[in-house]
């Protein structure tokens, strides 16, 4: 049975806030409704980073499902708390150096190769108990690099996300994607 990822749509910057605790804004929380037409049924169960934004993400989907959260800390975002929030252009340079070199620290943050085996093993993990279509809810940057594994390609920026609030599908049974990434509507 196939399974979804799904990333947390826009949010409400905070930047004195922790990164970790920003939420959905009003926008987010409409575009998150779409998640449900982009599941296949049945629909097992939403896991969800810890990260606020995936999980009022997960919440309006698994209601819309009628399934339970579960809650999953390694299907959190890059570690990047070394920095903390960041202006929009240095953010996106430090994260096309993240993607770049993906061996190396870029200024403190977890490096890429190490947040990919932690998603990796997240979702195996996830998938291990069930048949059934699992949708899991998280961030732009953990999802590039699955898709870079689910599709056997080197770690890119260029397999980053379209924008917030995207989606794949991939089969579990021979980990390989099914889909690349699509806007939420």
């Amino acid at each position: 049975m196939p399974c979804t990822f799904i990333t947390h749509p826009e949010v409400t910057i905070e930047p004195m806030a922790r990164v970790e605790d920003w939420g959905l804004s009003a926008a987010g929380r409409a575009r998150a409704a779409h998640a449900v037409e982009v599941v296949p049924r049945p629909a097992h169960v939403v896991v969800s980073s810890a990260e606020r934004k995936a999980r009022e993400t997960a919440a309006v989907l698994a209601a819309a499902l009628g399934v339970e959260v579960v809650v999953d800390r390694e299907l959190g975002e890059m570690d990047r708390s070394a920095t903390g929030y960041l202006p929009p252009d240095e953010f996106d340079v430090t994260v096309d150096a993240f993607f770049a070199e993906p061996t190396s620290s870029i200024r403190g943050w977890e490096r890429a190769v190490d947040a990919q085996r932690r998603i990796e093993r997240a979702v195996r993990r996830q998938l291990t108990n069930t048949r059934d279509s699992v949708a899991f809810v998280s961030h732009g940057g953990v999802g590039g690099l699955l898709l870079a594994s689910l599709t056997g390609a080197p770690i890119s920026r260029g397999l980053d996300q379209p924008g917030l609030g995207s989606w794949f599908t991939f089969d579990p049974g021979t980990w390989r994607a099914l889909s690349g990434w699509q806007r939420l509507d």
